[in-house]
């Protein structure tokens, strides 16, 4: 029996040959490069790695700084999230200029993509900007009473895009934060004064009802001490004088309180029969009265 004869062994010896070859020709390329550029290479290298080092050391001070502000973690986390990607992008910038590469068309080109992203994202990027001065100017805290743009209410929490008015009823308010910045800002604190009027008759011994809403206030433990709360005599009405009663209580307190200094007021007046007189009207009749014929 004949013996086969194989007709691509001689094609299947010049693809391995060519690929011998082709291996050769990249280890002698790879080798002149190494080469010719060794020392560029390993200045790249050593300028990440001085960056590496850096941005460690200048996230680790920046977190510091930023925990004796009391910010959010969230807030700390981006911040130093950003720092550090701008000094390792600084130092990459530099590794491929120690390489030879050209970076002024990349600069040029990340410049160009970069005012493209910023005008699409004009809102978002204000409300960023905004986000990042109300943390830093603090105009505001979280738990204080403000009041901005038509809009009214305890602040519940300030991120970097909106804050979060939270309003007695517990419902929310949404701002966005460039809507804040630039505004008239009204920022009452973390305390608030009552505005409570009750009217007593014109009978009344006015210095004797003062002190007695006075000691009811100083009974209330909801009732602030500092500021002192002022009790004066308000406007005279048609049936009776309006007293004006403003202490002051802390925003957690403020709608308990203001219940409590109203029903212990009106208890005490009992209890001393002070009048709390209510509208009237005193209608008289002149001239004869009779049934027309």
């Amino acid at each position: 029996m004949a013996a086969a004869i194989d007709t691509n062994a001689p094609s299947l010896n010049l693809s391995i040959d060519s690929a011998a070859t082709q291996i050769n020709n990249i280890k002698d390329k790879a080798s002149t490069y190494l080469i010719e550029n060794g020392p560029k290479l390993i200045g790249a290298v050593i300028v990440l790695v001085v960056g590496v080092l850096l941005a460690r050391t200048v996230c680790r001070l920046l977190t510091k700084w930023l925990d004796r502000r009391q910010m959010e973690p969230p807030v700390k986390m981006l911040l130093t999230r950003l720092v550090w990607l701008l000094i390792m992008a600084l130092f990459v910038m530099i590794a491929l200029g120690t390489m030879g590469i050209a970076v002024g068309p990349l600069i040029a080109l990340m410049s160009v993509a970069c005012v493209g992203v910023g005008l699409a994202m004009q809102g978002v990027l204000g409300n960023l900007v905004a986000g990042l001065l109300i943390i830093f100017t603090k105009p505001f805290r979280v738990g204080e009473y403000i009041e901005v743009v038509g809009n009214y209410g305890q602040v519940s929490v300030i991120e970097l895009f909106s804050t979060t008015l939270l309003h007695p009823d517990k419902s929310r308010v949404i701002i966005p934060n460039r809507k804040i910045i630039g505004e008239v800002l009204h920022n009452y604190g973390t305390i608030q004064q009552h505005d409570i009027k009750i009217g007593v008759s014109y009978g009344t011994n006015l210095p004797e009802a003062i002190a007695l809403i006075q000691a009811v206030l100083a009974d209330n433990p909801m009732v602030l001490k500092d500021p002192a709360p002022a009790v004066a005599v308000g406007a005279f009405g048609d049936s009776s004088i309006e007293l004006q009663i403003k202490p002051w209580s802390k925003l957690t307190e403020f709608g308990p309180a203001a219940g409590k200094i109203k029903l212990d007021v009106i208890e005490a007046f009992r209890g001393r029969r002070i009048e709390v007189p209510f509208p009237q009207r005193e209608v008289r009749v002149i001239g004869p009265v009779g049934v027309a014929s």
